[in-house]
């Protein structure tokens, strides 16, 4: 399989027309695997990528249609680059990686040979503050040689790969020191340990990393520039939390998505009796406005990054998610009065609210706190000037770390 095996589409055949030809001769007789490798292969599976990178070159509106018409006769695999793992790796790597790990893990994304990937970003001492972060990547001959511990990584229990950050180079300021990488999980010398969260659940965890050794093949970007390669990878998770309002986790847990929009919300109020109190009428109508500005804005950032440039509306769409999923399921759980303050999955409607009241308070955490959202907006849309960083072009290892000022022996 290689990147460029799509067929050229002649100028009068429609895309449309060219999808359901593609389909007609290669849609039935084939085995799971070997239908999935034909639709990487096709260029269908990534159809906005370019042609180098198993891609089509196409808009996103294009691949809508191409989408649609895999839906019409029920085949699956398309357009998989824009969601989920493969949106936030994949994209990353499209932008950054090397023509050799493009070819390598690419496939593996768009295949779902990788389908479960995690984030090994956040340490112990260094959430907020990740430009602080102390893991340790040590390059001997053709490896790198991974030492340090992570924490709050989700999904990191039935991940298939991840992205990692980690320093290499203690003598330069903290930001500039950081590579990228992407590994498998299943290598040798990582530990992963699940952390119980208040829901019952553990979906978060610790992740211990020992002499692990990383082929230096899988460096994303160039070396020391990993925080430059951050922030795309960024840019698409926070564009996935703050626009996107699916409920991933509902589904991936086999449950029926519950939006709280204003219609669900409306019929919490009628089964509650409460459709009439001016109060809550209020709230609902407060919620809707907050989630049609943050669509308005969502629109604005999608047409500024199809123009070509960046889009810090991400961080305000975030943050504006944040706020309508707190208040959606703040509001849902009063309406349920006495109900919701038992956490049982015998009465299953107040199980349902009291698990999503509690889980929506991620939004505010994963992919940078409602407070880092803050400070990007008010640099980078409303142009205020930067805090004052005192540890700023000092190199990383004379930065005071854990409250003392003492150099890191390299």
């Amino acid at each position: 399989m290689t990147s460029t095996d799509g067929p050229v589409r002649a100028p009068q055949v429609s895309l449309a027309e060219e999808v359901r030809s593609w389909l007609a001769d290669n849609w039935h007789g084939v085995d799971d695997a070997a239908w999935r490798s034909r639709v990487v292969g096709a260029g269908w599976a990534a159809p906005t990528w370019p042609t180098d990178a198993y891609g089509r070159g196409l808009s996103r509106v294009e691949a809508k249609t191409v989408a649609a018409e895999f839906r019409a006769v029920g085949a699956r695999g398309a357009a998989v680059e824009s969601r989920g793992y493969p949106a936030l790796a994949g994209n990353t790597i499209v932008e950054f990686g090397s023509p050799e790990l493009k070819r390598e893990v690419l496939p593996k994304l768009l295949s779902g040979e990788w389908s479960r990937g995690c984030l090994l970003y956040s340490e112990p001492g260094n959430g907020s503050d990740l430009a602080g972060l102390q893991t340790r990547a040590e390059l001997d001959n053709d490896v790198f040689v991974v030492n340090g511990q992570k924490i709050w990584t989700t999904g990191g229990h039935e991940a298939d790969c991840a992205l990692l950050l980690a320093r290499t180079d203690w003598d330069k300021p903290k930001h500039a020191g950081i590579s990228f990488f992407i590994i498998p999980m299943d290598l040798p010398g990582i530990e992963v340990r699940p952390i119980k969260q208040m829901t019952g659940e553990s979906d978060f965890n610790e992740v211990f990393l020992t002499d692990v050794r990383v082929p230096a093949g899988s460096l994303i970007g160039e070396l020391n520039d990993g925080w430059r390669v951050l922030q795309t990878a960024l840019k698409e998770e926070r564009r996935t939390m703050g626009f996107e309002l699916g409920a991933a986790k509902r589904e991936k847990d086999g449950r029926a998505p519950i939006f709280t929009g204003a219609n669900d919300l409306i019929e919490a109020a009628r089964e509650a009796g409460k459709l009439d109190d001016q109060a809550v009428r209020q709230e609902i109508m407060r919620i809707h406005s907050w989630r049609l500005v943050n669509d308005w804005n969502a629109i604005r950032a999608h047409k500024q990054i199809q123009a070509g440039g960046g889009s810090s509306l991400a961080s305000l769409g975030k943050l504006a998610k944040s706020r309508i999923l707190h208040s959606s399921w703040a509001l849902r759980f009063r309406l349920l009065g006495a109900r919701g303050l038992l956490y049982d999955r015998a009465d299953e409607q107040a199980y349902e609210v009291d698990h999503e009241l509690m889980w929506s308070f991620i939004n505010s955490i994963g992919g940078g706190t409602d407070q880092i959202q803050r400070n990007i907006i008010s640099e980078r849309i409303l142009g205020l000037p930067k805090g004052y960083e005192p540890d700023r072009g000092v190199p990383f290892r004379e930065v005071r770390k854990g409250g003392t000022a003492r150099p890191v022996e390299s």
